[in-house]
């Protein structure tokens, strides 16, 4: 297998050790990013006497079916179409006794096309974080905008301003002209 770049992705196998359930994790979501699909937390097994973690299951977002909510849909909403399809991608780790993490099972085929983005949001988180970027930046553009318009109202109201004021100025001048002109009309009647 081959990514983006030209080198080859390292792929989970039956047997791989990792120092943490965490670091397993973060292996499987990096596999998943490189190679084009999301991952979801299936299930997790814990110990009866103390609580902690002893197997992990992760998989394709796609994996399984959704279930029928039919019933619960008003007649004003549509039912959203399911991202699922019966997707059998997954791994299975476990902790050893000697506190390492194993893969004990991985299923690498997917019953649906991989999409490898060239923005690499392969995970809902980093979808997040990028929809709350661009509405950090939005919201900066919208006080921009609102700062334009504030001032831009303020111009026109000193264009009006002064419109009024040079009207009024040019009225009082056609009014003196009128006037002189009156007054030489009369004088050159009178000669």
């Amino acid at each position: 297998m081959v990514d983006l770049e030209g080198g080859d992705v390292l792929e989970p196998s039956v047997g791989m050790e990792f120092e943490s359930e965490e670091s397993a994790r973060q292996f499987y979501v990096g596999y998943a990013r490189r190679v084009g699909f999301v991952v979801r937390t299936m299930q997790r097994r814990r110990s009866d006497i103390d609580g902690k973690t002893l197997a992990r299951r992760l998989g394709c977002n796609k994996q399984g079916f959704s279930p029928n909510y039919k019933c619960t849909i008003g007649p004003d909403q549509k039912p959203r179409p399911s991202a699922r399809e019966g997707c059998k991608a997954t791994i299975l780790v476990k902790m050893e006794k000697s506190g390492k993490w194993v893969v004990t099972r991985f299923e690498k085929d997917h019953n649906h096309p991989l999409v490898v983005t060239a923005h690499g949001f392969t995970t809902p988180g980093d979808k997040d974080k990028k929809i709350e970027e661009l509405t950090r930046q939005l919201k900066i553009q919208d006080q921009l905008c609102a700062s334009y318009r504030e001032r831009l109202l303020k111009l026109l109201s000193d264009v009006e301003e002064q419109t009024e004021q040079l009207s009024s100025k040019v009225q009082v001048i056609v009014d003196n002209v009128r006037k002189v002109e009156a007054e030489v009309q009369h004088l050159s009647c009178h000669q």
